[in-house]
């Protein structure tokens, strides 16, 4: 139905259309005394124009109407890709370059250019139109902090206490699975972005030929779902796309920009650009560490020798939230559970590493 009546008005537009051209070139005939037809020209002509216009656009409607939905379609993903911000920056910027493209044409207006200031009006306002949205897009940040600086920074200010910073997670954390734990412990508040471009990619780890490969990506796809599900935080999928970039942790960063908030991760590589970036991440590995129990030389402590080090009579433990001691002369006690005294702790960026000997040994140099 919706479709006919399209078709319909197509029609009539043509024929309207068919009845202009038709008066101009009838008007055109009469200027140059042009008699093609003895009786009724202007009238036949005219009524012929109308008439194969209307034709013409109704035979053609559907390809017209084709063409007209798929160029709405595209304008709107395109819109959609847009921050809101800039959707409104861009509006605002059109309407401030057309009120001065009218101060200019108005005292134009005056001028007896004929034909020529129709031209130069319109190219005048589109010219103005463009800059208006080119420059209210690109200075968006330096605008809104002329227009109003101090509601801004009392917005800022509300956006850190209240804890609404957008938490922008990454392939990486969501496999790892901590995330979950975290937010459900209220360490971590939201809301939490999960990008359209991840979830592709998630998508095609899940379907990876690889077993290991396969297995993280449904995992981290069961991590999602437990988000979404479980968690009291809200968790908001961002549908958008950044086409000029290719990489996903390049797209991650530039939507931390947009969003003005974090990127949550465990990747060592994308924590160190970020950084360099000024973009602020939340690590769960440097979390994890930070939360470990602190461990000073002089300690005592029992663990369990797993296996042999790598330095001659070394011993390897492990506490329980996987911290590496290397026992010094444990080598022969592996498989046994022994006293122990700390030497030394090194932090590295891997995680912490902590030195030990038996007691036994200590005692007998004492």
């Amino acid at each position: 139905m919706l479709n006919k009546i399209a078709r319909a008005i197509l029609a009539i537009l043509g024929s309207i259309l068919g009845i202009g051209i038709a008066w101009v070139l009838n008007a055109a005939f009469m200027k140059f005394d042009i008699q093609l037809i003895p009786l009724y020209q202007d009238m036949i002509i005219i009524l012929c124009g109308g008439i194969g216009f209307m034709i013409i656009t109704y035979i053609l409607s559907n390809k017209i109407i084709g063409y007209i939905v798929m160029l709405t379609e595209h304008i709107e993903q395109r819109l959609q890709q847009l921050p809101m911000s800039d959707v409104i920056a861009g509006v605002f910027g059109l309407i401030i370059g057309l009120i001065i493209a009218y101060l200019i044409t108005s005292p134009l207006g005056q001028l007896k250019l004929g034909w020529l200031l129709s031209v130069i009006t319109a190219v005048i306002y589109l010219l103005f139109g463009y800059l208006g949205i080119s420059i209210a897009t690109k200075r968006i940040e330096e605008i809104s902090k002329i227009l109003n600086f101090k509601k801004i920074g009392k917005e800022k200010d509300t956006h850190v206490q209240g804890g609404n910073i957008p938490k922008v997670l990454d392939t990486s954390v969501i496999i790892d699975g901590r995330i979950f734990d975290i937010c459900r412990t209220g360490f971590v508040e939201g809301p939490l972005i999960i990008p359209s471009f991840v979830l592709e990619e998630l998508r095609h780890i899940a379907d990876s030929s690889d077993t290991l490969k396969r297995n993280r990506g449904r995992r981290g796809l069961d991590i999602l779902n437990r988000i979404q599900k479980e968690l009291e935080i809200p968790v908001k999928i961002w549908e958008g796309d950044i086409e000029e970039i290719l990489e996903v942790d390049t797209k991650l960063l530039k939507l931390a920009q947009l969003l003005d908030g974090k990127v949550v991760t465990n990747d060592y590589n994308l924590n160190k650009v970020a950084e360099f970036q000024g973009v602020p991440v939340l690590n769960i590995n440097e979390l994890a560490n930070a939360v470990k129990p602190v461990v000073l030389p002089g300690e005592e402590m029992k663990v369990q020798v797993i296996k042999d080090g790598k330095e001659m009579g070394q011993g390897v433990a492990y506490l329980d939230d996987g911290t590496m001691i290397v026992v010094d002369g444990g080598k022969k006690h592996v498989g046994e559970s022994i006293g122990v005294m700390v030497t030394s702790v090194l932090q590295t960026a891997a995680g912490r590493m902590i030195f030990a000997k038996p007691k036994q040994s200590m005692d007998r140099v004492v």
